[in-house]
């Protein structure tokens, strides 16, 4: 899953409100959503496809929204992204901290 010279930087088990349920990985390089399945009678999860790959320098905005239901949001040309994860501001403030890291690179 991870290219040469790559490193996780945040991951979490979440939903996406389109892709519904899966891992949400943050790399120094992308962003990537992977499919999950659970069990309730084993309570085991099975990780499916890789439905979303995103190049960091492809992002165009990421923000926190909400209160009560909050999600870090995540627009990607005319596509935006929303997911459910626990600390939507640490999420957030790192992913855009990647962004700029990779465009400053370039």
């Amino acid at each position: 899953m991870l290219r040469s010279g790559e490193k996780i930087i945040l991951q979490e088990d979440c939903a996406e409100d389109k892709l519904k349920n899966g891992i949400l990985t943050l790399t120094n390089q992308r962003i990537i959503f992977e499919k999950t399945e659970g069990r309730m009678a084993t309570l085991s999860k099975k990780t499916g496809d890789i439905v979303l790959d995103i190049p960091l320098k492809n992002v165009a905005f990421v923000e926190s929204q909400g209160f009560i239901i909050a999600k870090v949001v995540i627009g990607v040309g005319e596509k935006i992204y929303k997911f459910g994860v626990l600390s939507t501001g640490k999420w957030a403030k790192t992913i855009k901290a990647q962004v700029t890291s990779v465009n400053k690179s370039e």
